[in-house]
């Protein structure tokens, strides 16, 4: 059984990395090798991102909950890009609000096929299968 987090690490980390980037080229025209040094991986895994060959996930893409996401990720964007935070911060910040929309539960469903554990709800506590 896999848990949230690995669901995270597999899945909507590498979506969040592709977005936030995304936004900084398309919106604040930054370029590959500072984005790369922001994220501290080489201009080449940035370029990897905005193509698509990392981080993509039409699942999320596709979510109801796809609006609240890309805002988040917006304001991410916008605060790195303004050095008024970083991107591990915002990582963690765009994780809570992922957690808190639901998108985090449906994505573990659709990847597991499983009920997703109260954790991946937002909630605290441990983790437990969330009743409807």
């Amino acid at each position: 059984m896999k848990t949230p987090c690995e669901i995270v690490v597999w899945y909507v980390l590498p979506t969040i990395r592709r977005e936030i980037a995304k936004e900084l080229v398309d919106t604040y025209h930054m370029k590959q090798a500072d984005i790369g040094r922001l994220f501290g991986v080489t201009d080449a895994a940035i370029s990897q991102y905005l193509k698509k060959k990392r981080g993509g996930s039409e699942f999320i893409e596709e979510s109801e909950y796809y609006g609240g996401f890309h805002a988040a990720v917006q304001e991410s964007a916008k605060l790195i890009f303004e050095g008024k935070s970083d991107m591990s911060v915002e990582m963690c910040r765009i994780c809570k609000v992922i957690k808190n929309l639901g998108l985090l539960a449906q994505v573990y469903v659709n990847v597991t096929g499983q009920d997703a554990p109260s954790c991946a709800w937002g909630e605290t506590g441990l983790c437990q299968i969330k009743s409807e």
